[in-house]
Order: structure tokens, then C-alpha cells, then sequence
């Protein structure tokens, strides 16, 4: 028989921390909490296996599954003196999900599990308090009726409303037991209306219910939603974790609180949090009350800190804290609960945390003592770098304040305003920046959140959805700003007398939770501190050198401030939309004789020398892989009437010689046809013009700063040898006229860029006539699925919905495929000259997946874009480490 369920706490625990993928991140977390002796109320998980089997079966359970629920419970029963269906002493669970890597907010949650008609009279009789029980099975059955029932939220909040009204109370927590009476009698006949079914009273039927939902919450959207933006797969499943409850709502020697062991946007350490008196977890995060800090010295006026109030429970909670350090060697998540002043641990994970907090946390950790070095540096998401990488608000900047709420996510974003996820993804998608803004956000509002710039809410604390959400994200957020009042109908927010509509424009300063009126001017990050320690660390480690893709100045000085070693990819083509030459590449390309040619190329020779010089003279000693011209011609040929005549003046013709000429040279599948070393070959005065400006460019710059530049020549769209060996003896003819004019000879290499299936079959050929290999992954991915990036747009999106695709091959390579293709032509390249040089400069140098499977082949480089050379720079160290999945920052 199949074990399917796994007990924890009492003294019987099946699991730990290593069983994370069978438990679950939460059950595995909650037995090794078990374990190690804190104070865990007992409790079993159903391991993420059923849950697969659930979807394979078409959503039917193991048969043996069953009984071992029912022996798990009877454990919980033993333990702690209670009966599940009781009427006198009844024993009450929550049920939760818990995938192996935290999703927050995910998945759904049912506490109070087991109170019916008759329970409740016995909760109330056991605790003395009748309206602590009556308040226990409304929160039960609104949670049970949202999640298994499928009931509209709004519809409790509206009795509930009414009920406060009809007392004459404007806050929760002053409805008596008979209030809340009315209340559940008004749930149960709502439920009945909407259902057609009456509130289910077997415990045991609603404990299955519960299990269902939380396997059924693994496939709503949001879940699918948050797995397709975190590349976390539906296989994985999800495990349910049932567990004895523990009372934070039973008076006020009760609360419950969510905490972080550090600081989750700082990185500090301290002890950061947020607790209830007399509540559940669900009040903690949902933003409905205002949460109290932890310790006295983030106490603010007003506010009464935990280590005030209860100070017995915050010093257990405190070596709580200490021990889940030293034990997990990371920065923990806490959930938990006071009942009667006795402490208990209903959760610990990692924390989810910004970027700066991740490095500070992995650096200092490292200092500590905690971890290693090498262990910091597989702490830290690469892709979660980019938050560190782009600006903030300029201090200097004139600024229009509009209200302050808490900084719950740092960053700063500008962007007009919008009052639903819908319509945020909606604008976005057309190009505009947007700011999500919402009373208090949910799930549901995951898309939204994602397609938003910032997130502002006027409920919820740091711990809210909104804020860890946005952590994750790096969205900078300002949540609970309490002095705004949003009007959903009229599309307004207002603070302070000022109206702000939707469609405004206002500003968010995640780091000191200000909201500004309009847009204030950025500037851009310094980079030091916690960052330069850490790539540091990881420069050490990693085998990749990291280049970048940049053909002007302050894209190369940008990516050498980030560590770049060289130039990889200089897309001379590029350099050719400038209004001063574009007329002479026009000029050019409409030429109809060689002739023409040389007069058109000697005007753009100046400007192409002096590009060299600025980047050879910016990347003094490192090397700089420049790629002859490769132009789609289409993107080049004139279209307007302007440019007609323009062309035609300069080559001393007409408009309509001129409007033949670009019919001749039009392509049906320009990015299949006359481009490359294709034109090179066809029209090498080209490629000479070019040659002669990176070998004068280089020789000054050689004279100037007293070292040569040694410039990598690399000649595009190859499939065979000989196009080759054709091109590399042009660069070499005229390498030898530039040496003998100035009497100044250079070292230089030629090779080429991979980006055919052809040339990987036949690279053990090209090798031959090549000093160097670059994997230009881009076209490669075109051309080995067939398709066009500029097209794929329209249907890859339902591709990888689909499981068709893994993710877009054009953001992380196809390994299967095209990760093939390089494997071949890396093998067959070094099978005829071993030690030969290859590098990567597709846009998938910057995808820290494709890096790994870099290092795996054994390329010597990456190249990406300026701003993700830090991001390359520690996940070439990572795979270098052979780092696994780690997704806490």
C-alpha cells in the first residue's frame, strides 16, 4: 500500500525539511519544526503525489487514501483530548495547501474545520465564551463557503454588514455571541439560496470538501497564473496539510501574528513583524484591521508592540527566531498563533524577499558564519537583480505629495492610474505604465499585479498580500495608505481635498511609502555595498567570462560600470540609423553599380571609424566582437516620397528609377534572403569599407593609449565554409593595405556567428577558417523551429499554455532543440581545432536557465545586454557551483 499521508507534532513525526518535494514546503517544514522541539500543534499532510494522481484520475482520490485520514486524525484526537464531530469536546482542524516552493496567496485556506449546529455549543461551553465560539463558525463558514462553496465574498460582507448596522457597531470585534448568532443564521440561508443545497453539518463531508478545494485551487487561474510567471510546473502538485487548530481569537490573551526573522526589504537583522491581539491568521493578512508591530522599537505612537503586550510569548518567540536561523541557515517566514499566553508555530519557510534584501541577508549571513560563501551566491535569483538596476526617485526632484502609506516593497514607478487587475493588464499591453491601485488586493489580482509598474492599497500592513506579492515581483508598493479614500464607481482616489482620476499620472516611492502627484524625475542606482561583495564572491567562482551587446558608448560604458569583459555583439547595422547616415546607407543599397557603392560607403567610412575608436577606446584591453553589416534590406530601403527623392538626387537619377530600384530589391522573407555574409559576398566592397574603419579605428586607438585593441571580426549568417573563406580574405586584404599604409600592424581574429542549422551540422568544416565561434541564438531559434520572432508573439503565449513549449524559446533557450544544435556545433568546431574559442550573444545570455546549459556545453563566454551583466555575472557563478532551483528572493 502507497503512503500517502505523512502525521506530525506529538511526538509521531513521518517527514522533515528534506521531503519538501513529497510534503510540500509548509507539511516538510512543519515536521522538522516538530522535530527539532518546538511547539507545532499536531496534525498530518497529504503528500503533492495524491494530488497529481487526483488530476491523472480525473480528479478521484487513491482508494487506500481514505483510511489513512482517518487513522491520521485519530492520532490528532489522541494527542490532544478532543473528538472530531464532538458535541462536547469537539476537535477542530484548519486545512491549508503547501506547494514544495511557497506560493502566497495562492491557494486556499479553511480554518475552524468541524464546528456545525451542535459543535459550536461545545466549543463555547469548553472555552467559557460563548461568542468567541459563535464568531469561530461564522469565520468557518464564510472561509468554507468561499473556498469549497464557491460563494461570492461580498455576499458575507453584506450580512455581516447589516448586522453591525442593526446593532448600531461599526468594527468586528464588538458583535456579541448573539450577533454573530445572526450572522451564521443568515450565512446558512444565503447559502442555501445560492447553492441550492443546505451547509453541509458532517464534519467529516465538510473535511473532504476542504481537501478537494485545496487540491482544486492548484488549477484555478491565479495559481496557474503565479506557476506561468514564477516557471513553476503544474506537475509539481500540491500537498494539504490538516492540522489541529489553535485559537488566536479567544480573548485578549490570544493573537496571531506573521513575522520575518530579518527585514524582507532591507535585508536588516532584526526581528520584523506584525501580530493581532485576539484574531486569526486570516485578519493578520487580509488588511481588514490594522495589525500592531512587534517589537518597542518599531512602535510608533499609539501603537502597542507585542513585546509590550505579551512579553512572555515575544522572548519565546524570540529564541523561536534564533533557533529557526541557526537550524535553516535562512532568513524564515513565521506564522503563529497565542492561545491563553502559550505560543504556538503554525509555519516556517524561507522568506520571500526583495533583491537588496537577498544580498544583504546572503552577505551578512556569510559573515555570520551561517553559510559559506559559495552558499551566498546560490542564495541570490539572478533575474531578481534587475530590481537593483533601474532608478529611483531623483532626491532632488520637485515633488507634489499626495499621501503616505508603508513601505512595503522598495522601488520607485510613475504611471497613470488604474482600479482593476483587468484593466492594468489591458493598458499595459498597449504600452502604457501603469500603478494597480486597490482598497486591498487579492489572488485574483495576480495578473494585474504583474502588468502594473507599482501597487498602492489603502488596507493591509507590511505582511499584506499586496506587499509580499509585490516583493516578489520587485514591484515597489506602497500598501495601507490609510489617508486615501478610493471611490470604485466614480474611478477617483482623494486625499487631502485633491482628486486624482483614473487615467492621472502619480508616482510611488516603495522605500519611503510616499505617493506623489504626477510623474518625478529618476536617477540611476549606485551600485556598492552588499552588491559589489557579493559579485565579487561570485566573479571568483564562475567560469564564464560575461561580455556585452552594445554598439554605442553608453550602452559599452553602462555595461562596464556592470563588470562587462568586452564587447561581445556590436551590431554594426545598428549604427546606421542615425538621420546623418542613413541617407548614405540608402544611397548605397539603391545604387545600381559597384561604383555607386564606393561613393555612398566612403561618406559612412568616417563615421563607422570613429564608432570604432569610442568603443575600442572604452573597452582598452578587453576584446570586441564586431559584426560585419547584417541588414534585413527592408528595414533600410526607402519608402516615402522624401526619401525617394532624396536617393535619387544623390545618385543623380529620378524618383521613379528610384521606386523600380526598391521594387527590385524587395524580399518576400527578408529575414531569410539577402542579408548577412550573403550581401557581404555579393557586394564586398562592404565588408572593406568596414574592415578598413575597425582596423584605422583600432591602430588609433593603439596610438593613443599605447596598447592595441585586438578586434574580433565576425562575419554573419554562414552556413558554409567557403562563404567563409570568401569573407575572411577580404578582411585580410585589406588588413594588409591599412598595416602598410600606417606601418602599424595589429593583432586581429575572424570568425563567425552560428545562427543556422547548416553551420552547426557542417561547423567541423568552418572551424577550419575560424578563429572563433558566436552563437547567435536569436536567428538559431528562428531557424530551427521555423518561425519568426516578430510573428511568434501571436500564438507562443497559447504554446506554453498548452505544455506545447516549456516557456518562450525567444527568453530562455530550447534546450531539446536548439540547445542541440549548439551542442553539435560546439563538438564538431572543437572535434577539428581544439581550444577554439565560442561565445553566446543571442539575447538568452542574459537568461540565467541558458547560461547554465552554457556552462554545460563548455562555451567560453555569454554577451547580453548591458543590464543583465550582473544578472549573467552571478548566474554563470551559479552554474558554475551547479547551483539548483532556489527561489527565495
Amino acid at each position: 500500500m502507497s503512503k500517502w499521508v505523512y502525521s506530525f507534532g506529538a511526538g509521531h513525526n513521518d517527514g522533515g525539511a528534506d521531503m519538501r518535494n513529497l510534503l510540500g514546503g509548509k507539511g516538510a517544514n512543519l515536521a522538522e519544526m516538530a522535530s527539532i522541539g518546538l511547539p507545532v500543534p499536531p496534525g498530518f499532510t497529504i503528500t503533492t503525489e495524491v494530488c497529481t494522481a487526483y488530476y491523472d484520475n480525473n480528479q478521484k482520490y487513491p482508494p487506500d487514501l481514505a483510511p489513512q485520514v482517518k487513522a491520521a486524525l485519530a492520532r490528532i484526537e489522541q494527542a490532544v483530548g478532543l473528538t472530531f464531530g464532538d458535541k462536547h469536546k469537539p476537535l477542530l482542524v484548519s486545512v491549508r495547501s503547501g506547494a514544495r516552493v511557497s506560493m502566497p496567496g495562492m491557494m486556499d485556506t479553511v480554518l475552524n474545520l468541524g464546528l456545525n449546529d451542535a459543535t459550536v455549543e461545545g466549543l463555547g461551553e469548553a472555552s467559557g465564551d460563548a461568542r468567541f465560539a459563535w464568531d469561530s463558525y461564522r469565520r468557518f463558514i464564510q472561509m468554507y463557503g468561499g473556498v469549497v462553496l464557491g460563494v461570492d465574498h461580498h455576499r458575507f460582507e453584506e450580512i455581516i454588514e447589516h448586522v453591525k448596522l442593526d446593532a448600531g457597531v461599526t468594527e468586528d470585534t464588538a458583535l456579541t455571541a448573539s450577533d454573530w448568532h445572526r450572522v451564521v443564521h443568515g450565512y446558512k440561508e444565503m447559502i442555501q439560496e445560492e447553492t441550492g443545497k443546505p451547509f453541509p453539518m458532517d464534519p467529516e463531508e465538510q473535511l473532504w470538501g476542504a481537501i478537494g478545494a485545496v487540491f482544486g485551487s492548484w488549477m484555478n487561474p491565479r495559481a496557474n497564473t503565479y506557476r506561468r510567471l514564477h516557471d513553476i510546473p503544474a506537475t509539481w502538485g500540491t500537498a494539504v496539510n490538516v492540522q489541529a487548530m489553535v485559537f488566536g481569537n479567544m480573548g485578549d490573551d490570544c493573537a496571531t501574528g506573521v513575522c520575518f526573522t530579518r527585514d524582507p526589504s532591507t535585508g536588516e537583522n532584526v526581528f520584523y513583524g506584525e501580530y493581532l491581539v485576539n484574531a486569526q491568521g486570516e485578519d493578520v493578512v487580509a488588511g481588514i484591521r490594522t495589525p500592531q508591530p512587534m517589537s518597542k522599537a518599531r512602535a510608533k505612537p499609539g501603537e502597542v508592540a507585542m513585546e509590550t503586550a505579551m512579553p512572555a510569548a515575544y522572548a519565546e518567540l524570540m529564541e523561536v527566531r534564533r533557533t529557526l536561523e541557526r537550524h535553516y541557515k535562512d532568513m524564515q517566514d513565521i506564522e503563529f498563533t497565542v492561545q491563553q499566553n502559550k505560543l504556538y508555530m503554525l509555519q516556517t519557510r524561507n522568506g520571500k524577499r526583495t533583491a537588496a534584501a537577498a544580498l544583504r541577508v546572503a552577505v551578512e549571513m556569510a559573515e555570520e558564519g551561517l553559510i559559506d560563501r559559495k552558499e551566498a551566491i546560490k542564495r541570490v535569483n539572478p533575474a531578481s537583480l534587475d530590481q537593483l538596476l533601474h532608478p529611483t526617485l531623483d532626491p532632488k526632484a520637485p515633488r507634489v505629495l499626495l499621501s503616505k502609506g508603508l513601505p512595503a516593497s522598495p522601488g520607485a514607478a510613475s504611471g497613470i492610474v488604474v482600479f482593476s487587475a483587468d484593466e492594468a493588464e489591458i493598458r499595459a499591453a498597449k504600452g502604457e505604465q501603469v500603478i494597480l491601485v486597490r482598497i486591498e488586493t487579492s489572488p485574483e489580482d495576480i495578473h494585474g499585479m504583474h502588468a502594473a509598474r507599482g501597487i498602492l492599497t489603502t488596507r493591509g500592513g507590511m505582511t499584506s498580500h499586496a506587499a509580499v506579492v509585490a516583493r516578489g515581483m520587485g514591484r515597489p508598493c506602497v500598501a495601507g495608505a490609510g489617508g486615501i479614500a478610493i471611490d470604485y464607481g466614480a474611478q477617483t482616489l482623494s486625499a487631502g481635498g485633491r482628486v486624482v482620476r483614473a487615467g492621472d499620472t502619480i508616482t510611488l516611492d516603495g522605500a519611503t511609502g510616499e505617493v506623489f502627484i504626477g510623474t518625478v524625475a529618476m536617477v540611476e542606482p549606485m551600485l556598492s555595498g552588499d552588491f559589489a561583495t557579493l559579485m565579487g564572491w561570485a566573479d571568483q567562482v564562475r567560469r564564464l567570462k560575461v561580455r556585452t551587446n552594445a554598439e554605442t558608448p553608453l550602452d559599452a560604458e553602462t555595461a562596464k560600470k556592470f563588470g562587462a569583459e568586452g564587447i561581445g555583439l556590436c551590431r554594426t547595422e545598428h549604427m546606421f540609423f542615425d538621420p546623418a547616415r542613413i541617407g548614405a546607407v540608402r544611397q548605397m543599397i539603391m545604387a545600381s553599380d559597384e561604383r555607386g557603392r564606393r561613393t555612398a560607403l566612403a561618406r559612412l567610412l568616417p563615421f563607422q571609424r570613429q564608432d570604432f575608436i569610442d568603443l575600442f577606446r572604452i573597452m582598452a584591453g578587453l576584446p570586441v566582437t564586431i559584426r560585419l553589416l547584417d541588414p534585413p534590406l527592408h528595414e533600410f530601403l526607402p519608402h516615402a516620397d522624401g526619401e525617394l527623392e532624396e536617393v535619387a538626387e544623390a545618385l543623380g537619377t529620378d524618383v521613379e528609377a528610384m521606386r523600380r530600384r526598391a521594387a527590385e530589391l524587395a524580399e518576400a522573407n527578408p529575414m531569410l534572403g539577402h542579408r548577412g555574409c550573403r550581401l557581404g559576398i555579393t557586394y564586398p566592397e562592404i565588408y572593406e569599407m568596414q574592415a578598413r574603419a575597425i582596423f584605422e579605428g583600432a591602430i588609433a586607438v593603439a596610438k593613443e593609449l599605447g596598447r592595441a585593441p585586438v578586434p574580433e571580426i565576425m562575419i554573419p549568417l554562414v552556413g558554409a565554409r567557403r562563404e567563409l573563406e570568401i569573407t575572411r580574405a577580404q578582411v585580410e586584404k585589406v588588413a594588409a593595405e591599412v598595416f602598410e599604409e600606417s606601418g602599424t600592424a595589429i593583432d586581429y581574429v575572424v570568425g563567425t556567428m552560428i545562427e543556422l542549422p547548416r553551420a552547426c551540422i557542417t561547423a567541423d568544416k568552418i572551424a577550419g577558417v575560424a578563429d572563433f565561434f558566436s552563437f547567435g541564438t536569436n536567428d538559431l531559434t528562428q531557424t530551427v523551429f521555423g518561425l519568426s520572432r516578430d510573428d511568434a508573439g501571436k500564438f507562443l503565449p497559447a504554446y506554453v499554455d498548452a505544455g506545447i513549449l516549456p516557456k518562450d524559446p525567444f527568453v530562455s533557450l530550447d534546450v531539446e532543440g536548439v540547445g542541440a544544435m549548439v551542442r553539435i556545433a560546439a563538438e564538431r568546431g572543437r572535434a577539428t581545432k581544439p581550444g577554439l574559442k565560442m561565445g553566446i550573444c543571442g539575447e538568452h545570455g542574459g537568461d540565467p536557465a541558458s547560461i547554465a546549459f552554457c556552462e554545460e556545453v563548455g562555451l567560453d563566454y555569454i554577451s547580453c545586454s548591458p543590464y543583465r551583466v550582473p544578472v549573467a555575472r552571478l548566474a554563470a557563478a551559479q552554474a558554475a557551483l551547479g547551483a539548483g532551483d532556489d527561489r527565495t528572493a
